[in-house]
């Protein structure tokens, strides 16, 4: 599973020019679910994003979390993440889960996120989305739950 993580002061996302989530201060994460990916994918990118040490102290130093400071979470899926470019010029997606594990594991990973207490928004599973987002730093962090050590 792949996180594009941005800290923002606000974010928001449309379909058919209403809009279906939106937050302030927090992160907006671009989420991507591929083959063999479990609900310990998503357990652990829920629990490695909203521990994340990215959000200034009052030193101005990355030290606080999404926790500390009471952020929001604002989570759109994205298969795309898993588009390939190593062969040719069109990205190929075969390493992106079917889309009813890939909703189930974004479902679940919302879920985990909303257990910790963040306050969380989403985009539409499988629908054409447009997200605006003013990204504080600029900070955006990747992760893969592949890559753990």
């Amino acid at each position: 599973m792949r996180g594009c993580v941005q800290r923002v002061s606000r974010a928001k996302v449309e379909v058919d020019s209403r809009v279906v989530g939106e937050i302030g201060m927090g992160l907006a994460v671009l989420l991507g679910v591929g083959k063999g990916d479990t609900e310990a994918d998503a357990k652990y990118l829920a629990e490695k994003i909203t521990q994340l040490r990215i959000f200034p102290d009052a030193d101005g130093k990355m030290n606080r979390s999404l926790l500390d400071v009471s952020g929001q979470l604002l989570a759109i899926s994205q298969f795309t993440l898993y588009g390939d470019v190593r062969k040719g010029r069109r990205p190929s997606f075969i390493q992106a889960a079917a889309p009813e594990i890939g909703n189930r594991l974004y479902e679940y990973f919302v879920e985990q996120v909303r257990d910790s207490g963040v306050v969380v928004s989403t985009g539409q599973f499988q629908a054409d989305m447009q997200v605006e987002l003013v990204n504080d730093g600029p900070v955006t962090i990747i992760l893969d739950s592949e890559k753990t050590i």
